[in-house]
């Protein structure tokens, strides 16, 4: 049952992405293009994403138990150090060089797209090198 929840909830996930635009680059470059022709529409795509985040995390802070039975692990890390502002950084320039962030290039994936296959490759081997580093890095 926790399969088929999941598999519904990345359908309906990667549905929103596609009729929001987001699996689009040249829409996600227009976005950030504040200089040059500006679209403002992925703008409310991310506004209605916040307002179901800060709904659904408030709901599930006070719950013990997912809907599905599994323990909740809500994040309760609330400091902004170093490690997450570089990190925030580093995200925020490969979205803007490649108009693609995590979850739409699973959607370019899913259809066919090299540049989606060339950024889950990336973004994979990006996973593996900061396990890497963080096994090494005892500071």
């Amino acid at each position: 049952m926790s399969i088929l929840f999941s598999l519904l909830v990345g359908l309906v996930f990667g549905t929103g992405l596609i009729i929001a635009g987001m699996a689009d680059p040249s829409k996600v470059l227009g976005f950030l293009d504040l200089a040059g022709n500006w679209d403002p529409s992925l703008a409310l795509v991310m506004a209605g994403a916040i307002a179901i985040g800060l709904v659904t995390y408030r709901l599930a802070g006070r719950r013990t138990v997912s809907l599905m039975g599994k323990p909740m692990n809500v994040p309760v890390v609330e400091n902004v150090d170093r490690r997450l502002v570089i990190g925030s950084g580093l995200f925020g320039i490969g979205w803007g060089l490649a108009g693609i962030c995590p979850g739409p290039s699973f959607v370019l994936l899913g259809i066919g797209s090299a540049k989606g296959l060339v950024f889950v490759v990336a973004m994979l081997a990006g996973m593996v090198l900061f396990e890497l580093y963080q096994r090494f890095d005892r500071t």
